[in-house]
């Protein structure tokens, strides 16, 4: 078990390190509905989005769908806004019902709102050069199904089956000829594990989300913003047997399909069982860094009622605010 904890922290420190020297090699503009990037839950962005091993409720399925298995109640309903740049809003919703023995089940949402007030042009004779063709029809969602298990006590599993979508209006390619729809769907997969080594509270394991094959709008193809996560996790306090307040300390290394490897660190401490405070950190990205938030937890008879808030930072652009809803009992 040491040896294995041993190794573990070796390769997050490996690749903290090497993290600063490939930012050169940077991949961009690779990858398509880059709306399925976004952090949706205001607790895993408040910690810097290191989230692959802290979801245990509805909000795994966006992340880590094995960690639906470590529910604790029946239902979970989980909603976020986030208000991103340009006027841009995500939404997002899941529900998931554990089943017992059977494990859990769970749907999934999200929905990118682009703004109506997008105005179309054409090529046009007059003076201008072009005539305005009224406004844009754009938008995008992804529908999902998951599942999630507890193969033993220390290990569990999930995947997640999704239906992504995105409209980008029509066009016209040439002057006088046929409106060209700029529509793309198709399905893409999540999967995921999660294991207890049985030190103290630590666990690790690793996800991968938008696993799928080639989209394509006319002649080009491309691919989904395909991700590959290895995370860890642990209650510090468990180190000083002290569990009245809970310090959880989460890391992820990134293996991003459009980008080179980040590095998310995020904590949350958890005063009374009720006010959670959290902050966190990304690594190696052009405008994103710092993060921050708040949860509030109460219990109102019998049904389990969280509120949270996220706060990021994006450097020249205004600061984005996100905020969730949870419901379990």
């Amino acid at each position: 078990m040491k040896k294995l904890i041993i190794f573990v922290v070796v390769v997050f420190c490996a690749t903290i390190f090497t993290v600063p020297a490939q930012s050169a090699l940077k991949k961009i503009g690779q990858t398509g509905l880059q709306f399925l990037k976004i952090d949706v839950s205001a607790r895993a962005a408040a910690m810097g989005g290191a989230y692959t091993m802290p979801g245990n409720d509805a909000s795994a399925m966006f992340y880590n769908p094995a960690g639906m298995a470590l529910m604790e109640g029946s239902f979970d309903f989980f909603a976020n806004q986030t208000q991103w740049i340009a006027d841009i809003k995500y939404n997002a919703a899941g529900l998931a019902y554990n089943a017992g023995m059977w494990g859990t089940f769970g749907v999934s949402f999200i929905a990118a709102d682009y703004g109506g007030d997008l105005i179309g042009t054409m090529v046009a004779t007059n003076e201008r050069g072009y005539e305005l063709t009224g406004d844009i029809d754009i938008g995008a969602y992804a529908i999902g199904v998951s599942y999630a298990k507890s193969l033993t006590d220390k290990f569990s599993i999930g995947g997640q089956i999704k239906y992504a979508t995105q409209h980008l209006g029509s066009n016209m390619l040439s002057a006088g000829g046929d409106l060209q729809e700029n529509k793309v769907s198709g399905f893409a997969y999540d999967f995921g594990t999660i294991f207890y080594p049985g030190f103290h509270s630590l666990q690790f394991g690793m996800s991968v989300n938008n696993f799928s094959g080639q989209f394509k709008y006319e002649d080009e193809p491309f691919q989904l913003p395909l991700t590959f996560k290895v995370g860890v996790a642990m209650n510090l306090m468990d180190v000083f047997e002290l569990s009245d307040s809970p310090l959880l300390l989460a890391v992820d290394a990134i293996h991003p399909r459009d980008y080179t490897e980040r590095i998310h660190i995020g904590g949350e401490y958890m005063f009374a069982d009720m006010i959670a405070l959290r902050a966190g950190y990304k690594f190696n990205y052009d405008i994103e860094g710092f993060t921050a938030g708040f949860g509030l937890t109460h219990s109102i008879s019998g049904m389990g009622v969280r509120f949270d808030y996220a706060y990021s930072s994006l450097d020249v652009f205004d600061a984005v605010s996100r905020f969730s809803l949870g419901i379990s009992f």
